[in-house]
């Protein structure tokens, strides 16, 4: 089966009544498994609700770094036990849009890194323009993946020195994606896995429409291409990744 590692589906993103909807065509496509992450805390439950409701839905615990300077210390305390908590994410750092609050996204992404070390979590890592400090903040000691990565090579060899996994989204088949591709064909095999960033991201042929779990078979096609596998392959190679990347997440069709 294929895995979606990270959908946004809590109702910020997704109507409750149409989320039947989203895991019926997820399922037809061949997406037996859904991992739904968060960006700020009150993101939190509602992933646990989805979570509990599906038995192929997992979720990832994190607030985004544009939420920085909130506080976060209460924010986990009561759902990290919780089975279907597979990670710690979306977690990082993003200065696309300025550094004005550097200090208090630094901050915000330590705590929880340490909040994963201490819970032995893998972590999903946003990274945007900040490759400099994310290797410098990240170390061998934390396991997880780069989350929509997007990143140049250096950084991503450093990345995989250090043992992370890197995740292609629907930005893979982009027309002007052309480094990205290559990107990924020097990424080896067992350090990849997909998502679809829904409802962000949609992959063509669905460019300019929202994004569902089931659109992630479009990225796996063009992944399969530029890794010259076979798409039953690559789904193989994917599913093994996912879990070994994330061992709580444990579906089986």
């Amino acid at each position: 089966m294929f895995i979606d590692t990270h959908c946004h589906l809590t109702d910020r993103y997704a109507e409750p009544d149409t989320l039947d909807a989203i895991v019926n065509n997820a399922k037809n496509a061949g997406v037996g498994a859904l991992i739904c992450a968060c960006a700020q805390p009150s993101d939190f439950r509602p992933a646990i609700e989805i979570a509990k409701k599906y038995d192929n839905i997992f979720c990832t615990l994190g607030i985004h770094p544009e939420y920085a300077g909130k506080e976060i210390e209460n924010s986990f305390q009561d759902f990290l036990n919780n089975p279907k908590v597979v990670g710690i994410g979306e977690i990082g750092l993003d200065y696309h849009y300025g550094i004005e609050n550097k200090k208090q996204q630094i901050e915000l992404f330590k705590k929880q890194l340490l909040i994963a070390k201490t819970h032995n979590l893998p972590v999903a890592i946003h990274s945007r323009d900040a490759e400099e400090d994310t290797m410098a903040i990240l170390n061998d000691s934390v396991r997880g993946v780069m989350h929509c990565f997007t990143g140049s090579w250096e950084f991503a060899k450093t990345m995989l020195d250090r043992g992370f996994y890197f995740s292609a989204s629907g930005i893979l088949t982009f027309k002007n994606a052309n480094e990205l591709r290559e990107i990924f064909t020097k990424i080896p095999n067992d350090r990849v896995v997909i998502e679809t960033d829904s409802p962000y991201c949609a992959p063509v042929p669905y460019r300019g429409k929202e994004c569902e779990p089931a659109m992630v078979i479009e990225t796996a096609k063009i992944l399969s291409e530029i890794k010259n596998l076979q798409l039953d392959e690559l789904e193989s190679i994917l599913e093994s990744n996912t879990k070994n990347l994330y061992p709580k997440c444990h579906v089986k069709l």
